[in-house]
């Protein structure tokens, strides 16, 4: 029997992915478990692990949820994994991205195919059109500008969200992530030139050569909620490449808070 497996992180999404599957086996990475049953793995002892997918019938892995580089440690390591790890340090030195393509690389050279999360619920990437709300002209060049930041960021592998405000960029996520960069834009809502202007506009998008089977960008209704309390006009974000959790309590949110969601066709002004 063909299984599918799913590689667990912390957040919602896993949980959805696993209700949307037909009884899928799930993993997670030792120290990111999410808050559900799963059995853990450890990157030192990867190449087993395949073996061990490879053995429960598994042709197919999904990956879904929030995870962070692990501190590896080198005498975990088993001999057949060890031969991967020049691999992987190399790839490492260009960024996370580039590490995480890497080691999709050897799922797929063990016989596994890695499935997108659109694959599985597409319905979870809206498609380009306003949800809630309306942006207004100057929240739309806002959301244009920030558009282009992230492009701009994307060979640095810094982050996928940003804030813009008035044509200037507040903040941009980085290692401590979305709630740390809209705290920092809320702290500093002051340095927009006029006061009475455009509120910002919190974007998102995928980096411009990520693999998007993996790591697409997630927003939500706490997404929602944070982008209220840093006083913003609305969140806007790639059509087609960002994760909406929860859609109904987000617009719900974001209707209650006075904010507009909008999926944004990069050819959008």
């Amino acid at each position: 029997m063909t299984r599918t497996a799913v590689i667990a992180g912390q957040g919602a999404l896993a949980p959805a992915v696993i209700a949307a599957l037909e009884d899928p086996l799930v993993y997670a990475l030792e120290g990111f478990a999410p808050d559900l049953p799963a059995t853990p793995f450890r990157l030192e002892r990867l190449v087993p692990f395949l073996d061990e997918l490879i053995g429960q019938g598994v042709q197919k892995v999904v990956f879904a949820g929030a995870i962070r580089r692990p501190r590896l440690e080198p005498e975990a390591f088993d001999p057949r994994t060890a031969q991967l790890v020049p691999r992987i340090l190399t790839a490492m030195q260009s960024g996370d991205d580039a590490a995480l393509r890497e080691v999709l690389d050897v799922f797929e050279e063990h016989g596994l195919e890695i499935c997108g999360i659109e694959e599985i619920i597409p319905d979870l990437l809206p498609p380009a059109g306003v949800l809630t709300g309306t942006p207004s002209d100057l929240d739309r060049r806002d959301s244009a500008q920030a558009a282009n930041i992230l492009s701009g960021l994307g060979p640095f592998d810094i982050g996928q969200g940003v804030v813009v405000a008035q044509g200037l960029c507040l903040a941009i996520e980085t290692l401590p992530g979305t709630g740390a960069m809209l705290e920092f834009a809320a702290a500093h809502a002051g340095l927009r030139p006029n006061p009475n202007g455009a509120r910002g506009v919190f974007y998102k998008a995928p980096k411009p050569s990520q693999d998007r089977r993996v790591d697409l960008p997630t927003l939500g209704p706490d997404s929602v909620s944070q982008a209220a309390s840093a006083g913003l006009a609305g969140i806007a974000w790639q059509a087609g490449g960002v994760i909406l959790l929860d859609r109904k309590e987000a617009i719900r949110r974001a209707d209650e808070a006075g904010l507009f969601l909008w999926a944004r066709e990069d050819s959008d002004i």
